[in-house]
C-alpha cells in the first residue's frame, strides 16, 4: 500500500510555471528560456550586480579625492534613499510587466500607441549603453586590482594599459564562457556569490576594525573634506564651489547602487516573476544600501594614516588600509577576497546584459541574429558574445586616458538611470493607464508621487555626471562621459528619423494595446470586443450623453 499524498500546499505544482508562461503569452511571446530560478536567486543576482565591495573598492580612490570621507558616508545615506525611490518606482513597473526586455518593454506598454515604438527605441539604447558600461566598469576595475596587488610583493612590477588590457580581455573571455555553456552552474555560483558578498565580506569588515590598531574619530568619518579635484594646482572647490566636488563625489555610490533592472531582466527565468522580480529589486536595493554603509564605516574608521593612504604607493587605499593593518600577506589575503566578489560580480554583470540584448534583437531594436537560444545550453550565446565585445571596445580609450575609469562608471549610471527614469516619467504622465496593468506590487496612492521623485533625482545625476571632474580640463582629464551619452542619444533619435520609424514597431502593438485596456490578448476576441466597447463609450461621450448603463 503507498504512502497517503501529501497536503496539497506541501505537492509541487505546476500552476505557477504555468501562470508566468501565460502571462509571458500575453506579451507576444513563448517561454523560451529555462524558467527555474526563484526569489532568492533573483534577488541574488541585482545583488551580486550591485556588489558593493565593488563599487566601494574600485572607487574608493576616487572618493577620497573627491569630498573625502564627509562626502563619501553623508553622500551614501542620500545617494541610497533617493536610489531606493528609484527602485520601487521600478519595482512596481516590473511587477505589472516582468519581461527580459526590461526598461525598453515597460515603455513601449505604458506610452501612447503613437510614442510606443520611438520609447522603446530611445529607452533600449539608453539601457543598452548603460549595460555595456556597467560590465566593463566592474570587469576593468577588476583588471586594474589585479597588477596592484601584485605589487605588493613585487614593487618592480610595471603594469603598463597593454597589460591591464590584456588581463581584461581575459576576464571577459572567463565570463563569456561561464555565460555560454554553464547556465546550469550560473545558479550554483549565484549562490556562492551571495555567501561571498554577504557571509564573506561581513567577516572581512569585522577583522578590519578588530585588526586596526586605532580607529579614526566619528568627526573624521563624517565632517574631513578633501579636493583632490586639482592636477596642476586648485581643484574645483576653489575654482567653482565645495558643492561641486560634493555632488561630483556622489558617484562612489550611486555607481554602485545600480544594475538593479537585472531582476526584471532575469523575471522570464524567474517562477512568480510577476512577485519576485519586484521584490528582488526593492530588496536588493534596500539591503545592500545597509550593508555598504557598514561596509563603508568599517573602511573610513580603520584608515591609520590619512595621507599615506591617499598616496599610496599601490595607488589603492583599500589595499593600503589592508597593509597598514594586516600586513602584507593578510593584506594579499583580505584583497584575493575582495577580486573573487568582484569577479562574480561581472559575471552576473554580463548575464544581465546578454539577456537585455536577447530580448532587443526579439523586438527589432538590434539585429534579430542575436536573438537566439542555444538548444543544448539554453543560453543567448550570441547576445553573450556581443556584449563580451562590446565591453571590450568602451574599454579601449584606457590606452590613452587617465580618467577612462571614472569616465565608464560615469556612463554607467547616467546610461542605466536614464533608461530606468523614462518608463516612471511615462508611467507618471499616462497613470490612468498604468494603473490598469498594475500587479501583485502595488504602490497606491504613493505611486505618484515616489514617481516624481524618482524622476527629478535621475534628471539631476543626469546633469552632474557628465561634470569634469579634474582641473584643469585638457585631453587627458575631459569626462568623456558626455561625448559617450551625447553620441548613443543622438545616434537613438538621429536613427529613428531618418529609418528607424519606418520599419521598428518595438514589442507587437497589439500587446500594448492589450495591456493599456486591462485585456488578456491570449484570449479569443477580446481585444477587439473590448475596443468596440471603448470606441462606442468614445462616441456616446462625444453627444454628450451619459455612459450606457450596464
Amino acid at each position: 500500500m503507498g504512502s497517503p499524498d501529501p497536503p496539497a500546499e506541501l505537492r509541487p505544482s505546476n500552476s505557477d510555471d504555468e501562470r508566468d508562461e501565460s502571462r509571458l503569452a500575453q506579451f507576444g511571446y513563448k517561454q523560451e528560456l529555462k524558467r527555474d530560478w526563484g526569489l532568492a536567486h533573483n534577488f541574488g543576482v541585482s545583488f551580486s550586480i550591485i556588489s558593493v565591495i565593488t563599487g566601494l573598492t574600485t572607487l574608493f580612490s576616487f572618493g577620497l579625492a573627491t569630498g573625502g570621507p564627509g562626502v563619501m558616508s553623508i553622500g551614501w545615506i542620500v545617494v541610497s534613499f533617493f536610489t531606493i525611490l528609484v527602485a520601487t518606482a521600478m519595482a512596481e513597473i516590473v511587477s505589472a510587466i516582468p519581461t527580459s526586455g526590461g526598461p525598453y518593454f515597460w515603455s513601449a506598454m505604458l506610452a501612447p500607441p503613437r510614442w510606443s515604438p520611438f520609447a522603446a527605441w530611445l529607452t533600449g539604447w539608453f539601457n543598452l549603453l548603460g549595460q555595456v558600461a556597467v560590465t566593463t566598469g566592474i570587469t576593468f576595475g577588476l583588471a586594474n586590482l589585479i597588477p596592484t596587488a601584485i605589487l605588493v610583493k613585487n614593487p618592480d612590477f610595471v603594469a603598463t594599459p597593454g597589460i591591464t588590457i590584456g588581463i581584461y580581455a581575459a576576464i571577459l573571455f572567463s565570463h563569456g564562457i561561464v555565460n555560454s555553456f554553464g547556465v546550469q552552474t550560473l545558479r550554483y555560483l549565484n549562490n556562492v556569490s551571495i555567501v561571498l558578498h554577504s557571509a564573506g565580506v561581513t567577516a572581512l569588515c569585522i577583522a578590519v576594525l578588530a585588526k586596526a590598531p586605532t580607529h579614526q574619530p566619528a568627526s573624521f568619518v563624517f565632517s574631513t573634506f578633501i579636493d583632490g579635484t586639482g592636477v596642476d594646482g586648485d581643484g574645483w572647490s576653489i575654482r567653482a564651489s565645495p558643492a561641486y566636488v560634493v555632488v561630483c563625489g556622489s558617484l562612489m555610490a550611486q555607481f554602485t547602487l545600480t544594475g538593479f533592472d537585472a531582476s526584471a531582466h532575469l523575471s522570464e527565468e524567474t517562477r512568480k516573476a510577476s512577485w519576485s522580480a519586484p521584490i528582488g529589486v526593492v530588496s536588493s536595493v534596500g539591503f545592500s544600501a545597509l550593508f555598504g554603509f557598514f561596509v563603508l564605516m568599517a573602511f573610513l574608521f580603520s584608515i591609520q594614516d590619512l595621507e599615506a593612504t591617499l598616496n599610496s604607493a599601490y595607488k589603492q587605499p583599500v589595499l593600503q588600509i589592508f597593509v597598514d593593518i594586516a600586513g602584507e600577506d593578510g593584506a594579499l589575503v583580505m584583497f584575493s577576497l575582495i577580486m573573487i566578489c568582484i569577479w562574480h560580480c561581472g559575471l552576473f554583470s554580463m548575464t544581465s546584459n546578454s539577456r537585455m540584448m536577447f530580448a532587443f534583437a526579439r523586438d527589432g531594436g538590434i539585429h534579430p541574429f542575436f536573438h537566439k537560444v542555444d538548444e543544448r545550453f539554453r543560453s543567448p550565446i550570441r547576445a553573450v558574445w556581443l556584449a563580451a565585445i562590446l565591453s571590450f571596445i568602451l574599454a579601449l580609450p584606457s590606452l590613452g586616458s587617465s580618467v577612462a575609469f571614472a569616465a565608464a562608471t560615469s556612463i554607467a549610471t547616467i546610461g542605466l538611470y536614464i533608461s530606468y527614469g523614462l518608463p516612471i516619467l511615462i508611467g507618471l504622465i499616462w497613470h490612468k493607464e498604468f494603473s490598469t496593468m498594475k500587479g501583485p506590487f502595488n504602490l497606491g496612492v504613493f505611486s505618484r508621487p515616489i514617481a516624481a521623485v524618482a524622476c527629478l533625482w535621475v534628471g539631476f545625476i543626469t546633469v552632474v555626471f557628465c561634470l569634469p571632474t579634474a582641473n584643469p580640463v585638457t585631453s587627458q582629464t575631459l569626462n568623456y562621459t558626455v561625448v559617450a551619452v551625447g553620441i548613443i542619444a543622438i545616434f537613438a533619435v538621429g536613427s529613428w528619423a531618418v529609418w528607424a520609424r519606418h520599419w521598428f514597431t518595438g514589442p507587437s502593438a497589439e500587446v500594448a494595446e492589450a495591456m493599456r485596456l486591462g485585456v488578456d490578448v491570449t484570449e479569443p476576441g477580446a481585444l477587439e470586443e473590448r475596443e468596440k466597447q471603448e470606441g462606442g463609450l468614445k462616441l456616446v461621450g462625444g453627444n454628450t450623453a451619459e455612459p450606457p448603463s450596464e
